[in-house]
């Protein structure tokens, strides 16, 4: 009998182990906007909450709001899931790092990037683009990504135009309105609405992209990986999930498109 309360006594201390391991969630916003890591994290607090709740361990939010720290957690392992802005990150991750897609922010499915311009007219020969000065929000942003994949798509590579930078996407209408650039790359709804609103134009549009996934670690152990989904995919089902998305900002979240995935990694030449 005392052998037998040794073992047990060992088992439930594993078990007391396992479940006070953290998860560790990684997340990262936009650079193109602005939001202070303590704004992002105590958005997500709730619903790391209910997570924690759904895989009965603790859970450990992390703001990481540099790109390539992000880049470098996600090879080291240092991140169990990931809510991350940019998607090109969230496809590297998925295709050299073994992540896998768990959801799709709801509303953030259809990210398009809109060329802001003077002329009255789309693009309709894209060799006219060749030698115009265009700006985009940061060069690592999923923006200027994607800009330089309409490019590509259109047989043109980035040394064919005048490409420059700005931090901030509500700035790019600045250059475009002033004549330092004839394109203007901005995917902001609210950019583009007030662009509009004065009489400009918009001159492209590019294929519709998602955003703000949520990828799971190839190490974490599959029930865990379906307990994060199905909670992430039930938020809005309850009211506790629907207190926790209003405080994020974000309606709820839907299942990913693997072929969609597919399709989007080849067009963004990663």
């Amino acid at each position: 009998m005392k052998l037998f309360a040794r073992i047990v006594a060992a088992v439930l201390a594993c078990g007391a182990v396992f479940s006070a391991h953290a998860l560790v969630i990684g997340i990262t916003e936009g650079v193109t906007y602005r939001a202070t890591d303590n704004e992002i994290e105590a958005r997500f607090d709730a619903i790391a909450k209910l997570l924690g709740t759904a895989t009965r361990q603790p859970i450990k939010v992390q703001v990481i709001s540099s790109y390539n720290g992000l880049r470098d957690a996600l090879k080291k392992g240092q991140l169990d899931l990931a809510f991350i802005h940019p998607s090109h990150i969230a496809f590297e991750a998925i295709k050299g790092n073994g992540f896998k897609a768990l959801a799709w922010t709801a509303g953030y499915t259809e990210y398009k990037v809109s060329l802001l311009c003077k002329e009255p007219q789309p693009i309709q020969d894209w060799a006219t683009v060749a030698g115009k000065a265009f700006v985009t929000p940061d060069p690592d942003s999923i923006t200027a990504v994607m800009t330089r994949a309409m490019l590509a798509e259109h047989k043109l590579k980035p040394t064919d135009v005048k490409l420059q930078t700005t931090r901030y996407q509500d700035a790019v209408p600045f250059y475009v309105e002033n004549g330092f650039a004839a394109y203007g790359a901005t995917a902001s709804g609210s950019v583009i609405k007030a662009w509009k609103d004065k009489g400009g134009k918009t001159c492209a549009e590019s294929r519709p992209m998602p955003i703000k996934q949520w990828i799971a670690s190839p190490r974490l152990d599959p029930s865990v990986a379906n307990a994060l989904r199905d909670a992430l995919l039930g938020l809005d089902q309850s009211e506790p999930g629907r207190r926790a998305l209003a405080t994020s900002g974000y309606k709820g979240f839907v299942a990913p498109s693997d072929e969609q995935e597919k399709k989007l990694i080849l067009w963004l030449g990663l």
